[in-house]
C-alpha cells in the first residue's frame, strides 16, 4: 500500500561561493577522477567539503556502514554545506538507511544529487521527510570523467540547480532542455499528456526497497524508470514485482530512461525490452515514452524528483512544473 503523502520540502538553490559536499555512502571511488571533479567544481566557484576519507575501501565498499552513516548525517547537519554531492553509486547505501536522522535532514533541507545506487536514498529522503532530490550524475563518473560532462548532462544538470539558471519572478519550471536531436531519439511507446510527481530512479534499487518504509510511493505519480547490466528476464522479474504490488495501478505515466547494457546472453531465447516493456504498459491506458537521455549514458540528463511534471509522449518532452529548489526574490 501507498503511505499517506508527505509536503514537498524544497532546498535553496545553488549559488556560486556555496559550499558542496563530497561522500561517499557507496562504492570506492577513482582518486584521479575525483580529483579532477574537484578542481573543475572550484573553477566554477564552488568551494569542496570533503567528509572523511574520500579513497577509503573495504571490499566493494567505501569504508563501514556505520562511518559512511555518519559523514552523511555530518554533511547534512552542516550549516555550511548547501548541496550534497555523493562521489559515485556503485552498491551499499540500502545498508545505512537505518542509521540516518531524518529529522535532523528534514530540518536541514539540502540539494541531493546522484543516481543509480543512490535511488535508494532518493526514495529514503523523500519518502521520510518529503526531500526533493536531484536525479543526476556523479562527480565521478560525470565531471570526473576525462571529457567531464556531456553538453546535454551540464545543460540539465546546472539548469536544474543554479540559482541564475532561474527567473526570482518565476515559480513556474522549465522543460527539460533537450535539442531537436537529442529528442528525436526518445521514442513514443504510447501517446498522451499526464501531469504528476516524478518518482523513481534506478529499477533494480526500487524493487530492493519494497516492503520496506522507503519503498516508493507511485499512485499519481510519472514513473521514472533506468537501470544497467541487468539481463532482460531480470527486468521483467523487476517489473512483475512492481504490478504485483500494485505500483504499476494509479501510474499517472511512465518515463523509461537509458537501459544500458541490458541486453540478452548470445545465442540465448530472450524477449526483447521493447516486448517486455509492451507487455507490462499496455493495458494501463497512460503515457509512456522510451529511451529518454537519462541514466548509466555519457548524455545522462537531470531531472528533479518529487516535483510536478508534465510528460508529454506525443511531443517527447518532459516540463518541471514547479521549481526544484528555492529562488531568492
Amino acid at each position: 500500500m501507498d503511505k499517506p503523502k508527505m509536503e514537498p520540502l524544497f532546498p535553496r538553490s545553488l549559488r556560486r561561493g556555496d559550499t558542496i559536499a563530497l561522500v561517499v555512502p557507496a562504492s570506492p571511488v577513482k582518486r584521479e577522477r575525483i580529483e579532477l571533479a574537484i578542481q573543475r567544481l572550484e573553477e566554477m566557484g564552488f568551494r569542496i567539503k570533503q567528509y572523511g576519507d574520500l579513497y577509503r575501501k573495504l571490499g566493494y565498499l567505501a569504508g563501514d556502514d556505520v562511518t559512511r552513516a555518519e559523514e552523511l548525517m555530518a554533511a547534512f547537519a552542516d550549516p555550511e554545506v548547501s548541496a550534497v554531492f555523493p562521489a559515485r553509486g556503485g552498491t551499499g547505501i540500502t545498508r545505512i538507511l537505518d542509521m540516518l536522522d531524518y529529522e535532523v535532514i528534514r530540518q536541514n533541507p539540502k540539494i541531493f544529487a546522484g543516481f543509480s545506487d543512490n535511488t535508494a536514498l532518493h526514495l529514503a529522503l523523500q519518502s521520510q521527510t518529503g526531500l526533493v532530490t536531484i536525479h543526476s550524475p556523479h562527480p565521478m563518473d560525470g565531471m570526473g570523467a576525462p571529457q567531464g560532462l556531456s553538453d546535454l548532462s551540464a545543460r540539465t544538470f546546472w539548469r536544474a540547480l543554479l540559482e541564475e539558471e532561474y527567473d526570482s519572478w518565476s515559480g513556474g519550471g522549465y522543460v527539460v532542455p533537450l535539442s531537436n536531436q537529442e529528442r528525436e531519439l526518445v521514442a513514443t511507446v504510447f501517446p498522451g499528456v499526464a501531469r504528476g510527481r516524478l518518482v523513481g530512479g534506478n529499477l533494480a534499487l526500487i524493487g530492493a526497497l519494497m516492503g520496506t518504509p522507503y519503498e516508493i510511493e507511485t499512485m499519481g505519480n510519472i514513473l521514472l524508470l533506468e537501470d544497467v547490466e541487468e539481463r532482460p528476464y531480470r527486468i521483467d522479474r523487476f517489473l512483475s514485482q512492481l504490478k504485483l504490488a500494485g505500483k504499476l495501478e494509479g501510474l499517472a505515466g511512465i518515463l523509461l530512461g537509458q537501459f544500458t547494457d541490458c541486453q540478452p546472453v548470445e545465442g540465448k531465447s530472450s524477449l526483447t525490452l521493447d516486448e517486455i516493456f509492451h507487455g507490462y504498459f499496455h493495458d494501463l491506458n497512460i503515457p509512456v515514452v522510451q529511451n529518454f537521455p537519462t541514466g548509466h549514458s555519457r548524455d545522462n540528463a537531470t531531472l528533479p524528483l518529487n516535483v510536478q511534471v508534465e510528460l508529454d509522449a506525443d511531443s517527447r518532452t518532459l516540463r518541471i512544473l514547479e521549481n526544484p529548489v528555492l529562488v531568492a526574490g
